[in-house]
């Protein structure tokens, strides 16, 4: 995949917001690796978490807010931890999630779970699970 980058082609906006919501400079992060390497979800994303923060510096909007990276993170703050410019990646992955949910694109029913289902779990695992799952 060929990338050209430019200030014009690069969503500033995405940039801003996705800053606002996690009060996180993504410009700080300079891409050691350390929060990839610590992640212990790594193997079941698509994008490691260097690479969705680096996407966010491009303003790839369409390609991190669809990748199912954002889904998996476990927010278990180890990339937070292990990041030598203090970049809280769990804060920023959460923000992206948010701006996901706020296309309002619900991939998830509750029509459609099957009815032992929605009597046998606790109602806070279901609301944790359609604020967390759905894409």
């Amino acid at each position: 995949m060929r990338t050209i980058l430019s200030s014009k082609l690069t969503k500033k906006e995405f940039i801003e917001k996705v800053e606002e919501i996690s009060g996180q400079n993504v410009f700080a992060c300079y891409h050691c690796g350390k929060c990839s390497a610590g992640c212990p979800i790594v193997s079941e994303m698509d994008l490691l978490p260097n690479q969705v923060i680096r996407y966010v510096q491009l303003g790839l909007q369409d390609e991190v807010l669809n990748s199912k990276s954002i889904w998996m993170c476990a927010s278990c703050y180890t990339c937070t931890v292990r990041c030598p410019k203090d970049v809280d990646l769990a804060k920023i992955m959460e923000a992206l999630r948010v701006l996901k949910l706020r296309q309002n694109i619900d991939m998830s029913r509750v029509r459609d779970l099957p009815s032992e289902d929605l009597e046998s779990l606790p109602p806070i695992a279901l609301v944790s699970a359609f604020r967390k799952y759905t894409p």
